[in-house]
């Protein structure tokens, strides 16, 4: 559909200013060190699954639809031709299993190319070109299209540099003093002499004259081009770009989206129309066209970039904080993601509702109440006392089977305690049930290594403690070591049957496998 009805096309013009900091990036083709899959997850929210109706696109792969075999395209054939980077693009657009599948092959193909006599390096050195040129690793593809030869060694070599001159205006240094541009107009001139495909090829050179500020040249090739490339998609896309350099939006709008029309998967025009729509402050337009380009390799530093911003904006921190996280693993010079990621996390806990805030200051007061405004028996008190409950928010944050548990408190101190907790519309564990309210919404990862990480999943039995000690285990319902170096060792002894001997048991247990009790 349209993206610039009559109603709203002058709605919000100039959205593309900062938001708190950040600025939307124009470029969606900017390289990532790494493609990840990142399409949306099959819980999205109504206003994404709306969009993709709207939109006509399936998100991801038909679940009937059985994986290309991408080794039998790259390894198990011995030479690799221009009719077959299609299916390498379908295969990569089936999602994460596909991707970590090449990186295994680039990784093979680099064995072979150590034992490969010449002819056979070039042909897999092509291979490796393409493949990551596809992931995103564009310098790595020039460094191998440079040693391979043929048409479509050419024409990736020029998309490379196309690439890697759009890039430059997202480099944090002046490292890179190479005429990318320059060094594409020479690729594709050889790729067209050697055969590749001139239509093809005239479509890049357009594109990359419209890049240098030529708009005239630019045009000029295109109109020539208008009657044989009228059902060809980029043909489209090069006069929608044409368009919008020249200012022109809604002839742009027109022509990017007649390229979509054509290929659904041309993620250039879907950038381009998820920039439009975010200038126009269409939000959810926007964000379908942008999560639409991260289905397609390779994916742009602008997409993630734009796409964390438009979730900020619309309260998705979560979302934000992971398009982010995904620029500062691909690229750890980017400083720029690196501050994102701790921005869009920090906003994680600062969710803010007036209504909701009333609720909970009325609620705080009922929470905050002392124990000891209430008539309870000495045995009920001390036992409280020494768990260090203190008000009625206190025993919300404990379990009936963890009071129980505690040295000479039974059944009808617990009794005693749930006609208080009535009274004021309470209940023992309330706030562990709704947990969901107390908590921030996200919680980053530890940086926990993965032998750490398996040390704390090991479960409590690993520590061969004696019989009392594992009762005690059972009572708190502590399963994993990383549960128990959670408690504090006064946490211990407050159940029942766990005394000193006890204490120091789990304690030297603990420490051989260089763990502690929290507070220790």
């Amino acid at each position: 559909m349209p993206i610039f009805g009559t109603a709203r096309y002058f709605r919000r013009l100039s959205r593309d200013l900062p938001t708190r900091g950040k600025v939307r990036l124009v470029s969606g083709v900017a390289p990532l060190l790494s493609f990840v899959d990142t399409r949306p997850s099959a819980g999205r929210d109504a206003c994404s699954a709306e969009r993709g109706r709207r939109s006509g696109d399936q998100w991801g792969p038909d679940v009937t639809e059985s994986l290309i075999d991408l080794r039998a395209l790259l390894v198990e054939r011995e030479d690799f031709e221009g009719g077959m980077v299609g299916r390498l693009r379908e295969g990569l657009a089936q999602g994460g299993p596909q991707v970590r599948a090449l990186k295994d092959i680039i990784d093979t193909l680099t064995k072979r190319l150590a034992v490969a006599a010449p002819p056979q390096q070039k042909k897999i050195h092509l291979k490796l070109g393409v493949a990551n040129y596809f992931l995103g690793h564009v310098r790595v593809a020039v460094d191998n299209l440079l040693k391979a030869e043929g048409p479509l060694a050419a024409f990736f070599l020029g998309q490379a540099h196309v690439t890697l001159g759009q890039s430059r205006q997202y480099a944090e240094d002046g490292a890179d003093t190479t005429d990318h541009y320059d060094a594409a107009v020479k690729a594709f001139e050889r790729a067209e002499k050697s055969g590749y495909a001139p239509q093809s090829v005239q479509l890049q050179r357009a594109g990359v004259l419209r890049l240098q500020g030529h708009l005239g040249e630019s045009k000029t090739i295109l109109a020539k081009l208008k009657d044989a490339a009228a059902h060809n998609a980029e043909y489209y896309y090069q006069e929608g770009a044409l368009a919008e350099a020249e200012g022109d939006i809604p002839r742009a709008a027109k022509y990017f989206e007649r390229a979509v029309e054509l290929e659904p998967r041309h993620s250039a025009a879907l950038f381009r129309l998820g920039f439009l729509n975010d200038q126009q402050g269409n939000d959810y337009e926007a964000i379908g066209y942008y999560e639409r380009c991260l289905k397609y390799p390779p994916v742009g530093k602008g997409v993630l970039y734009n796409l964390g911003v438009l979730y900020e904006d619309n309260d998705m921190y979560d979302k934000a904080a992971d398009c982010y996280r995904r620029l500062a693993k691909a690229d750890p010079r980017d400083e720029r993601a690196k501050l994102f990621v701790k921005d869009s996390e920090a906003s994680l806990s600062m969710h803010y509702d007036p209504e909701d805030e009333q609720l909970r200051m009325a609620d705080r007061v009922v929470l905050e109440i002392p124990i000891t405004d209430f008539e309870l028996s000495v045995r009920s008190r001390n036992c409280l006392k020494r768990m260090n409950i203190r008000t009625l928010g206190d025993l919300t944050r404990v379990t009936e089977s963890q009071l129980l548990a505690s040295k000479n408190f039974g059944e009808t101190s617990l009794e005693e305690i749930k006609i208080i907790m009535n009274a004021k519309q309470l209940r023992i564990g309330q706030s562990l049930d709704q947990g969901q309210q107390y908590e921030f919404r996200y919680r980053p990862q530890q940086n926990l290594s993965p032998e750490e990480q398996a040390t704390l999943n090991k479960p409590v039995s690993d520590l061969n403690l004696s019989v009392r000690a594992r009762k005690c285990m059972n009572r708190l319902n502590i399963g994993t070591l990383g549960e128990l170096v959670q408690r504090t060792a006064d946490e211990l002894l407050e159940a029942k049957n766990f005394g000193q001997t006890s204490l120091t048991e789990v304690r030297e247990r603990l420490g051989q496998f260089n763990l502690k009790l929290r507070g220790d």
